[in-house]
């Protein structure tokens, strides 16, 4: 390619689509890296990027774009763009393509369903520590009492496509499930599943799942008056993202025992380092009621790989179609 070819840099590269490179070096000059911030920062600064390429390691904030004067968009295979300062680039006119929005390829897209029950059988099974306490020399049974999900009842907040899933997921369990959206009738829940007002499925539910999609105005929409409202010894599980949540409510709510436990698999202000002083960190490292997993949600092969693809395509297609402009190779 000669030098007018745009430049793109991928820096989150583990395991990335070997199809998906092919795909974008058909219209790009690829720079392939896996980088965290101090090396992000390095390479922005020493090339003359077009195209960044991110997952959710790094905070996409003024300083990375300031090292990257020349970027026209951020690629990022994510619904979710709490990673990305959406203020600074749309300031600076710099494009955002992602994967929200996509509602009929995300229809295929299930791991983040899929851990969300991952994390609900191991909070309720107590399997993590079970699984310690064998490594340990132990065999005790009677330390590890579950509980089943059969026939108790499940509250989804935000039947989108994910919500939506996982109440298929919890239906064929057995599994009374309410769920409360946004602009919804109850003719839009499938399979039996019940619409109900917020209020009333933290009420009725001994089991929450999250699935809202975060925006300025949802920030923190479960706070003190809504854990207030569950059902002593009840469980919460949030793989949507943290900033949804008031932490200092929850962490209340599992000290005080209104919640018997918690899975969360995002956390508000979540970075790729330097996690171990967050609160609810802190209390987990104590506590076996609290599991925490580093955003795990979409962080499969096979999600990703779906979904790289799917978003090369998508870059490939908007750099043919924008306003011709140049660019220097890096």
């Amino acid at each position: 390619m000669d030098s007018d070819t745009p430049a793109l840099l991928i820096a989150e590269s583990r395991g990335f689509s070997p199809v998906a490179f092919r795909q974008l070096e058909t219209s790009y000059q690829v720079t392939v890296a896996d980088l965290g911030r101090a090396d992000l920062l390095s390479a922005l600064r020493q090339g003359n990027y077009d195209g960044l390429w991110v997952r959710l390691r790094n905070q996409i904030d003024a300083e990375v774009l300031v090292a990257a004067p020349n970027l026209k968009f951020i690629a990022t295979n994510t619904t979710g763009l709490t990673h990305l300062d959406l203020d600074e680039l749309e300031q600076r006119g710099i494009a955002v393509l992602s994967l929200r929005g996509e509602v009929d390829f995300l229809t295929e897209i299930r791991a983040t369903a899929e851990h969300t029950v991952a994390l609900l059988l191991a909070l309720l099974r107590k399997i993590p520590v079970a699984h310690q306490h064998v490594l340990a020399g132990g065999w005790n049974r009677d330390l590890f009492a579950g509980r089943e999900l059969h026939r108790k009842t499940a509250g989804i907040i935000g039947y989108g496509r994910l919500g939506r899933i996982v109440a298929r997921y919890l239906t064929a369990f057995g599994m009374n499930v309410l769920a409360t959206s946004p602009h919804l009738q109850q003719a839009d829940f499938e399979g039996g599943v019940l619409s109900m007002p917020l209020e009333t499925l933290l009420r009725e539910s001994v089991i929450i799942s999250l699935h809202a999609n975060y925006t300025s105005e949802n920030a923190r929409m479960l706070g003190p008056a809504e854990f207030a409202l569950l059902q002593p010894g009840s469980y919460f599980i949030n793989t949507a993202r943290g900033e949804l949540v008031d932490e200092a409510a929850l962490l209340n709510a599992l000290e005080c025992g209104r919640l018997a436990g918690a899975a969360l698999d995002v956390l508000d202000g979540e970075q790729s380092t330097g996690m171990a002083d967050h609160p609810l960190v802190r209390y987990a490292q104590t506590h076996s009621n609290l599991l925490i997993t580093p955003h795990l949600g979409g962080n499969t092969p096979e999600s990703l790989a779906k979904t790289e693809e799917f978003l090369a395509e998508k870059i490939c297609n908007w750099w043919k179609n924008s306003q011709p402009f140049r660019s220097q190779a890096p």
